[in-house]
């Protein structure tokens, strides 16, 4: 804005005392002081405001106003409040250095002058920036010359101090501000975001986290080789999309600023695009791998292929890695009955997402190397879709054997079913809602071609036990499978609920009416394996009262936890609830 038109409104009051000639100056923005020296809070550009708190005598204005002058501002306006007329000597001052000086009526207040000030410099400053948005837009559109969108966030910073950053659905950081968010930050706003966006609540959403407040934009897909956006069931965007996330509260922002905002989002999606497209080379690899490996194919064969694949995914590997298998898949409300013991209701209407592409998008995401480096973390991750299912092959360094520990062969440290979760449970929790379930598998390491085929079938075998277990996301490792918990997800849902029902819901009834806490005390008697003493110290009981709910449970189920084949009907029973 030019100082002219702070004269030309009449709400600011402002008078001319000076520098008439001067008034098409530009005003950058707008700083308040009563500091003699000001000089290190100013950039040059500005319209200085003062009280004349500084000022006791003549001699005070001229090495005031030389600061102002030397540092470029723009003008001076000065407040009537303190001592009525504005000195002569700064006015006298002011025509010297030619700086255009102002006087503001006690009756108006500074804020009312930064206020408009800094909204009119804003609203040219976003115009400003939506044509650099356009231009930055066309560049990415016919090739990769603009640079990405840390190009367009650096912008909104320089331009409009907005601090942003471009999230997954899972919190992770794709491109942002100099500082990165926490990591428990950049979660919680994926989860918010994605909590909305299952609710249909319209965009920007709002969130408050660590006393920031911060709104939220969703980055949709452009629909170029794909479905339009519009024809896309939320369920499989929401899991997908990237968003934007302003330090800033979008709920009293002016129309011209959200449409730039929007016009981020759709700058930043092409660069989405741009990497999707390129999984893509990964992606048939894996499915070349996965198609060689379910058809039985020769190990020879599927040698050869690994040997092609293993060099795109870990770039300057010296040695054949060991390969682990992860299953994933996605179950909404009216297909999860098609899993033994999901958890998830059936009936809804019918959905026309492709479950394999979304668990497929997720997997990706889940199995990012968060110290990667370069522009995408994913461009060593391969996941190919058969089916309901995401299966992705995961290359492993080999690393030498302890020549002292038991077996041969070489060990790698490997992917563990619950830490793949730890970060990204939260979010991807809220966004699945209330109608669907991620479950994953994860296979043992194999060194050979050979070991593919069984370490696939175990990925598949540990997803299921983490679909017979109750939550949003679930994981299970190949551990697991050595034990009895490999064998409950194959147990049909009515057995299951008949033969805990039998078992606990007297006991559940008991306790309801009593109070008497039967079930914990069952629970922890089996973990005691049958200890009175142990199990007694753990409850904080006497081994009598003990003994006395014991024999309650006894009575009223009619079972003896003395007997071995008694205590394991038990164990089963409260595992299946």
């Amino acid at each position: 804005m030019r100082l002219r038109a702070l004269l030309e409104n009449d709400a600011l009051g402002l008078r001319l005392l000076g520098g008439e000639d001067e008034l098409d100056r530009g005003v950058r923005g707008v700083m308040t002081t009563d500091l003699r020296d000001p000089s290190r809070y100013l950039s040059g550009g500005e319209l200085v405001l003062t009280g004349l708190a500084w000022w006791h005598t003549a001699a005070d204005s001229e090495p005031f106003v030389r600061i102002l002058a030397t540092a470029g501002v723009a003008g001076l306006a000065a407040g009537e409040a303190e001592l009525g007329d504005i000195p002569a000597d700064l006015v006298e001052a002011c025509s010297r250095h030619r700086l255009p000086l102002f006087a503001v009526n006690e009756s108006v207040a500074f804020a009312t002058i930064t206020e408009y000030v800094v909204r009119q410099v804003s609203g040219e400053r976003a115009d400003d920036l939506a044509a650099v948005v356009d231009r930055h837009r066309r560049l990415m559109t016919s090739g990769p010359a603009g640079g990405g969108p840390e190009v367009v966030l650096d912008l909104l910073g320089s331009d409009l101090d907005l601090r942003a950053w471009v999230l997954s659905p899972t919190g992770r950081q794709i491109a942002g501000a100099d500082k990165a968010l926490p990591p428990a930050v950049s979660a919680a706003l994926a989860g918010e975001h994605l909590a909305a966006t299952r609710i249909g609540r319209r965009a920007p959403h709002r969130a408050t986290i660590g006393g920031a407040t911060y709104s939220l934009f969703p980055i949709r897909n452009t629909g170029r080789g794909a479905a339009a956006p519009a024809s896309r069931d939320v369920r499989e965007s929401v899991l997908s999309d990237w968003l934007l996330a302003v330090e800033a509260d979008a709920g009293d922002w002016p129309a011209a600023r959200l449409d730039l905002l929007q016009g981020v989002t759709q700058l930043i999606a092409v660069e989405r695009d741009r990497r999707e497209a390129a999984r893509t080379v990964r992606r048939r690899l894996a499915q070349e791998v996965l198609e060689l490996v379910q058809a039985g194919a020769a190990p020879a064969e599927i040698a050869a292929r690994l040997r092609v694949t293993a060099p795109v995914l870990l770039p300057g590997l010296g040695t054949a890695p060991h390969w682990q298998v992860v299953v994933a898949r996605v179950d909404w409300a009216q297909d999860g009955a098609r899993d033994a013991g999901a958890g998830v209701a059936a009936g809804g209407t019918a959905t026309a997402i492709e479950p394999g592409p979304v668990a497929q998008s997720l997997l990706e995401e889940i199995l990012v190397d968060p110290a990667a480096a370069g522009a995408d973390p994913t461009d060593r991750i391969a996941v190919a879709h058969t089916g309901d299912e995401a299966i992705a092959l995961v290359p492993l360094p080999a690393v030498p054997a302890d020549p002292d520990a038991p077996g041969t062969g070489s060990t790698e440290a490997g992917l563990h079913a619950d830490a793949l979760l730890n970060s990204v449970r939260d979010p991807l929790s809220a966004g699945l809602a209330d109608d669907g379930r991620l479950t994953l598998g994860v296979s043992a390491a194999v060194s050979s071609a050979e070991g593919l085929r069984g370490a696939l079938e175990e990925a598949r075998h540990a997803r299921r036990v983490a679909a017979a277990r109750p939550g949003r996301v679930c994981a299970a490792g190949h551990h697991e499978l050595a034990s009895h918990v490999l064998l409950l997800p194959f147990v049909p849902d009515d057995v299951r609920r008949a033969f805990t029902a039998r078992l606990l819901d007297p006991l559940r009834d008991y306790d309801r009416r009593h109070r008497a806490e039967l079930i914990p005390t069952l629970e922890a008697f089996l973990d005691c394996d049958g200890s009175w003493t142990r199990c007694a110290t753990r409850l904080h009981l006497h081994v009598n009262t003990l003994r006395y709910r014991v024999g309650r449970i006894e009575q009223l189920t009619g079972r003896d936890l003395s007997r071995l084949e008694d205590k394991l009907d038990f164990f089963l029973a409260l595992r299946m609830s």
